[in-house]
């Protein structure tokens, strides 16, 4: 694969960027088992094939979006040509020594070349460089292909929330030391 043409975003990046597919087509959940009984509540996360594939939606609003960019540590853009045709945005959070990953998206018709592990290389790179030790991916239950892609990386399971997005769906949190 030849190296793919990403810089930092500029302002005429957003209007492309929010016009992109946000969206994945996903063949399995990872399903959220709940159990109370007493004071002990136990937790079971499994990964369940679905009947047919599902369209997954962006889990942040795309109205909202280039408000929080300007916020971010760190914002690259993939090029296709000069489009944009996928970024990668960090939060830092140095007073945890991490770095957070809120935002990857590559264009359909470029996803599974390895454009998004090659974004994600660049991340990690850049927390060390920041003196940050750890990389974490916030991931919908419902994004089977990002999951996937996290634990290609080696990203272990830490976390979930039963509410953290808009939309209230189950996020996943993975995490890496680098």
């Amino acid at each position: 694969m030849k190296t793919p043409n990403i810089r930092p975003a500029i302002a005429t990046d957003i209007p492309a960027l929010i016009a992109l597919d946000h969206s994945v087509q996903s063949e399995y959940v990872w399903q959220l088992d709940l159990r109370h009984e007493g004071p002990q509540t136990s937790v079971t996360l499994r990964e369940v094939r679905l009947p047919r594939p599902i369209r997954v939606e962006y889990p942040r609003r795309l109205s909202t979006l280039a408000d929080e960019w300007h916020l971010r540590s760190a914002f690259w853009v993939l090029l296709e040509g000069n489009a944009p045709a996928g970024y990668l945005t960090l939060q830092a959070e140095p007073a945890l020594e991490l770095a957070r990953v809120s935002d990857l998206v590559i264009a359909p018709p470029l996803r599974r070349r390895g454009l998004a592990s090659y974004l994600l290389k660049l991340a990690q790179a850049w927390a060390v460089e920041h003196e940050l030790t750890r990389l974490m991916l916030e991931v919908p239950a419902k994004n089977h292909p990002a999951i996937r892609l996290a634990q290609k990386h080696l990203f272990e399971f830490c976390g979930y929330n039963e509410a953290y997005y808009p939309s209230r769906e189950v996020t996943l949190f993975f995490c890496k030391v680098v």
